[in-house]
């Protein structure tokens, strides 16, 4: 039976790239994308609906999964309050209407280094976000923490393109324990979401129900149990997984 995936931040950097892979993948037969303005894209598999962040109507968040890429910065959101709001409050929020409503994976883009009781705001938010989603006991919730996402934005982030300028020349020493901190293309993120929340399937594939059951007890041997925080390493093998042979 193909799904319905619901996406909140496809107007960012990897939002945009899980968008358009999860309208093209087969898994899904239509992808709903709640924005607050709509971008006019159109697509047989896409609904767009304006959303009211502050006031979200239950009604419109149906299906089986659920992608989070939605994250702003202090600079563009003017101050910690706002910045908390986006990156924390709402998702939260759309994650107990999505619980609610019968969604078996949460899939959420998150940052190396997120934890609930760090000192630095950001990651503090980013943690708080995981802890309070993971509460809620979806099926399968999965939080992807990747360090330095590379890809051509919109907006101009000049502090971030320092960042990935000095990193490319820095990765290369990267190895060992420091592998985790390696970057990584937005594109990659979004393809390893997709693909732990498909276990079985990969491009250009139909796979049937026994492919799909040897997917899961994959990931399963693995060590997935529901909950997984995957980093530089294990995005990337998510992604090896989602190429066909």
């Amino acid at each position: 039976m193909k799904k319905t995936a619901v996406l909140i931040g496809a107007s960012g950097l990897t939002g945009g790239h899980l968008l358009q892979q999860l309208l093209d993948h087969p898994a899904y037969e239509q992808v709903i994308s709640l924005v607050r303005r709509p971008s006019g894209q159109q697509h047989p598999k896409l609904k767009e609906c304006a959303f009211d962040f502050d006031h979200p109507d239950p009604a419109v968040v149906q299906g089986q999964d659920f992608f989070c890429a939605l994250g702003t910065t202090l600079a563009r959101a003017g101050s910690k309050e706002a910045q908390y709001k986006v990156d924390c409050q709402y998702p939260l929020a759309l994650g107990k209407i999505a619980k609610q409503n019968g969604f078996s994976h949460f899939l959420l883009v998150s940052s190396i280094g997120a934890d609930a009781n760090s000192s630095n705001f950001y990651l503090r938010t980013k943690g708080e976000l995981e802890k309070g989603l993971e509460a809620l006991g979806f099926d399968t919730f999965v939080a992807a923490r990747p360090s330095f996402l590379l890809g051509d934005r919109k907006e101009f982030r000049i502090g971030e393109k320092i960042g990935i300028w000095v990193w490319k020349f820095v990765q290369p020493f990267l190895g060992g324990p420091l592998r985790r901190l390696r970057g990584i293309p937005a594109a990659s993120v979004a393809t390893a979401l997709i693909q732990y929340a498909n276990p079985g399937w990969a491009v250009g594939s139909n796979p049937d129900a026994s492919t799909v059951a040897k997917g899961l007890v994959h990931f399963a041997n693995a060590g997935f149990q529901g909950v997984f925080y995957p980093e530089y390493d294990e995005l990337m093998q998510a992604v090896k997984s989602a190429v066909a042979d």
